[in-house]
């Protein structure tokens, strides 16, 4: 049966919600919300646009499912709050799961999750709310990843780590097994966690430096 589907958010991830849910659930996209210092256009990807102050008026929850797409900026505070608020006004919160992830039957998923292709979520992993697995990444097994996180593409997270919520990690990091990563971390690109990491910790991977000698002076390639 479709069901009507309402996206907070226009930017690339309201973009890409509003693209996928229809292509891979039974949900048709209504429109979209913003808050009210945002809603330049009455009109979105030809789509009516609303403020979240009226929205329950237009698109009721009784009705109406809502989808909170807002990226990881300020540790994912921003969508975190208009999850909960969403939520009280009470609006069911969908969640995507792309066919072309691998899961098993006995992974758990929260409410308002986006999880994109080629993600491989081994079994007994768990995915808290409101949190977000890009491209490619690897979950291992008893894993527990908490709400409001933002995985980005290719990390590796090893069997029985736990990451704690509004947890940032960057494409291509690597997290051993059996570690235990602190609320609000912020994981690098490409760094390396061999070792438990405390709540509000930074840890960046290495950038490659620049050769000393230019490309038109290499010998080989």
């Amino acid at each position: 049966m479709t069901k009507k589907l309402v996206i907070f958010g226009m930017g690339d991830m309201g973009q890409l919600a509003a693209y996928l849910f229809p292509l891979h659930t039974d949900y048709v996209v209504a429109g979209f919300c913003v808050d009210k210092e945002y809603a330049k256009n009455d009109a979105f990807m030809g789509l009516p646009v609303v403020t979240s102050e009226c929205v329950a008026d237009v698109f009721p929850p009784s009705t109406h499912d809502m989808f909170v797409a807002i990226g990881y900026h300020n540790l994912n505070t921003a969508r975190r709050e208009k999850y909960h608020a969403m939520k009280a006004a009470g609006y069911n919160l969908a969640t995507y799961v792309s066919p072309q992830a691998t899961t098993f039957d006995n992974v758990e998923i929260g409410d308002n999750c986006f999880i994109f292709e080629n993600n491989v979520l081994q079994p007994f992993v768990k995915i808290g709310s409101n949190t977000v697995l890009w491209s490619g990444n690897h979950v291992g097994h008893h894993s527990v990843i908490g709400d409001h996180c933002f995985i980005a593409s290719h990390a590796v997270i090893s069997g029985h780590v736990r990451i704690g919520d509004a947890c940032f990690v960057g494409v291509n990091a690597t997290l051993r097994d059996h570690i235990v990563v602190g609320e609000q971390c912020i994981i690098g690109a490409g760094a390396l966690l061999l070792a438990d990491a405390a709540p509000q910790g930074v840890y960046m991977g290495e950038a490659t430096q620049r050769s000393a000698v230019p490309s038109t002076r290499l010998k080989t390639l």
